[in-house]
């Protein structure tokens, strides 16, 4: 996939940043680093795809670009400020799209509700409102008669169909896509990484892609970061590092990861 590889006017940086994670008591404490010196930056309309094995530090890295997680050392700027000031102004412009729509999705809820939930920090519930989120949920592929379903109605492609309108709808200037397709069927997965692919070009929104899927991030990324241990060990576009992946530990992924 061609596209935008710079990050001048990035929309997300992280420099230098690094969490440690302490567990046990006494004697059995320990300290886990889950990410050492992680630099990077996302431009408007890009996507990075982030890759490495279980426990590299990839889903601690989403967790800190959104705002839920703090670092321990470092500096997360969003739009050019640093991510702790006036988080609360910033409601909406960051989303996150997760592996499993069920748990994110109240199954109480009407679809229509559910979308329209990130709405309602900032504005009134009435008819314009929720004609929005009608209207997301058919630029999503689903059509406003879905509106009134509830989850356990809908299969795991619309239920993500339904989150990825969740987090559009207040139209964000950055997305985490955490392991969001990995739970679907291969021909649902290609669906969701082209309404992905079409809706990023709609919209413009920077994206962090966090996959272990080497076939995903291939077909959705801009640029690809490889994760080891926390840390990042590679940062190419995504030519250049599927012609020719330069470490050793990404040569290593490829043998493990690829079908």
């Amino acid at each position: 996939m061609s596209g935008p590889v710079s990050v001048s006017g990035a929309v997300v940086e992280l420099a230098d940043v690094s969490v440690t994670f302490s567990s046990g008591v006494g004697r059995a404490r320990r300290e886990v680093r889950a990410m050492s010196a992680v630099s990077f930056a996302v431009a408007p309309g890009e996507t990075l795809g982030l890759v490495g094995e279980s426990g590299s530090g990839k889903t601690t890295t989403g967790a800190v670009v959104l705002g839920l997680q703090r670092p321990d050392s470092g500096v997360v700027r969003f739009e050019g400020e640093p991510l702790n000031r006036s988080l609360r102004s910033r409601a909406g412009r960051m989303q996150a799209v997760l592996q499993h729509p069920r748990w994110a999705l109240d199954p109480r809820s009407t679809v229509v509700e559910s979308v329209l939930e990130p709405l309602l920090v900032h504005e009134r519930r009435g008819p314009r409102v929720e004609a929005r989120a009608l209207a997301m949920l058919e630029d999503v592929g689903l059509p406003a008669a879905f509106g009134d379903r509830r989850p356990h109605q809908l299969s795991g492609g619309q239920l993500q169909r339904v989150s990825i309108a969740r987090a559009l709808v207040t139209h964000p200037a950055f997305i985490v896509f955490d392991e969001a397709v990995s739970a679907l069927d291969v021909s649902v997965q290609a669906q969701i990484l082209n309404l992905i692919h079409d809706l990023q070009r709609e919209h413009s929104f920077a994206a962090l892609f966090i996959s272990h899927d080497l076939a995903a991030v291939r077909y959705i990324s801009h640029r690809v970061a490889v994760m080891r241990a926390g840390e990042i060990v590679e940062l190419a576009p995504t030519e250049v590092f599927y012609e020719l992946p330069s470490h050793p530990y990404s040569r290593q992924l490829f043998q493990e990861l690829s079908p």
